[in-house]
């Protein structure tokens, strides 16, 4: 499904997604191991658990683990169910752009010609 040329939104590449049921399987298990730790979090706020220093740790520790496991579903769902897709986009003036002129790309050889050299330096708007 990949087209040809390098213009302005072209699809350079294109890989479906694999979309495998172990990763299927793998995304409803957390996602239910997600439902508990959120409920076990809401329960612990509703108990009063945050209001001494070991309950708030358990919290914090709950908490921790509802985003690390939320972390997996979507690192799970991105590789197997999205398609690589590379699209060429407009590319944006670099510092190389910006300082270094055409000529100069190749840059200068050390002792070329020093009197010229010299005259640049000391008079920066000598002939270009």
């Amino acid at each position: 499904m990949s087209t040809k040329g390098s213009n302005y939104g072209d699809i350079h590449r294109y890989e479906p997604a694999q979309e495998s049921t172990a990763a299927a399987v793998a995304i409803v298990l957390l996602t239910v191991i997600e439902v508990v730790f959120v409920g076990l979090f809401t329960y612990g706020l509703i108990a009063g658990w945050g209001l001494d220093a070991v309950g708030n740790m358990y919290l914090g520790t709950i908490l921790a683990i509802i985003f690390v496991d939320l972390a997996f579903i979507l690192l799970l769902y991105r590789k197997e169910f999205l398609p690589d897709v590379m699209i060429v986009k407009k590319r944006r003036r670099k510092w190389e752009d910006l300082y270094v002129r055409e000529e100069d790309v190749d840059g200068e050889q050390f002792g070329g010609d020093a009197i010229e050299t010299l005259k640049r330096a000391v008079y920066p708007y000598y002939k270009r």
